[in-house]
């Protein structure tokens, strides 16, 4: 059976199974234009409120704990399964994202936060996915959410993070050397070369490093330099929440509501190497106009 079929079956089917444990909903039903309203107002009426006391912070110390052991848990299988495929480096990497699906999807129900998802349709194609990144969580919604035969790019320290690096670099996914600009880019161009060779989508975080405030921060040009060589077409995934839910920092995990919303994809044919900067800014403003008063840049 083919391997992103599964990826693609065990991600609605828990998605799907997540939303009616949460919040009830019944997806037996026929329409799904019912099912998408009630599932609307059923996350619309969940409230939020901040809770620091001492059974809040101690069911999160739980929380966090469970899902420590259970990443160690699947890491070492999956790890297991990565050394066996070593010879096969894009076998590799659909089992990485396998993987993500699965640990992804378990990280997330033992949090507990609600979760909305808008606009997912438009994750067809071969794409560039770009994400604002302010929360841990923000890695697991990634993992759980991003198509088979998705790559990932990080900086090349990331291999020394305990389980989580080891498995990225098991998993063939791509570090970039961000040591000075002309190592950086000459990454980007060897990213991009791996990206049409094996017919992969790409997953980046733009703003290069993880916000403190939650608010964007300014966008690093990488993803345009894929773009011009790969010609694909970017699709902005906006998180929304993530920042309060988990905040830098700490270990104290909120029951925040959380939004995940694809926009439209930006078609990148006509790009040109001279408009770099104008396209950086181009994008950014995109996730500035979809973003909340909260997670906008202070000016």
């Amino acid at each position: 059976m083919e391997i992103s079929g599964i990826g693609s079956f065990l991600r609605n089917r828990r998605f799907g199974n997540y939303l009616e444990a949460s919040f009830g909903v019944n997806f037996a039903s026929p329409s799904k234009v019912a099912v998408k309203e009630e599932v609307e107002k059923k996350i619309q009426s969940v409230a939020f409120v901040e809770d620091d006391g001492i059974g809040a912070v101690l069911i999160s110390w739980v929380r966090i704990v469970v899902c420590f052991v259970t990443m160690m848990f699947t890491t070492f299988i999956w790890a297991l399964i990565m050394l066996v495929l070593f010879p096969w480096p894009y076998q590799r990497i659909r089992q990485g994202n396998i993987y993500g699906h699965l640990t992804g999807r378990l990280l997330m129900w033992i949090l507990g936060n609600p979760i909305k998802i808008e606009g997912s349709e438009c994750a067809d194609e071969k794409v560039i996915y770009i994400c604002n990144h302010a929360s841990p969580i923000d890695i697991f919604l990634i993992m759980w959410l991003t198509p088979t035969g998705t790559v990932g790019v990080a900086k090349k320290e990331i291999i020394w993070y305990p389980l989580f690096g080891q498995l990225y670099f098991l998993a063939n996914h791509l570090r970039i050397d961000r040591s000075n600009p002309s190592a950086a880019i000459q990454s980007m161009k060897e990213a991009a070369h791996t990206i049409l060779k094996n017919n992969l989508s790409l997953i980046i975080f733009p703003e290069g490093t993880r916000s403190k405030s939650g608010r964007l921060l300014p966008f690093k040009k990488g993803f345009v330099h894929v773009a011009l060589q790969t010609r694909r077409p970017i699709v902005p995934v906006v998180f929304t929440g993530t920042h309060r839910a988990w905040r830098k920092g700490s270990l104290h995990v909120r029951p925040a509501p959380l939004n995940v919303k694809y926009l439209p994809p930006i078609r990148t044919d006509d790009w040109t190497a001279d408009k770099i900067e104008d396209y950086v800014k181009m994008v950014h403003d995109v996730y500035v106009k979809n973003l909340p008063e909260s997670q906008r840049p202070m000016h």
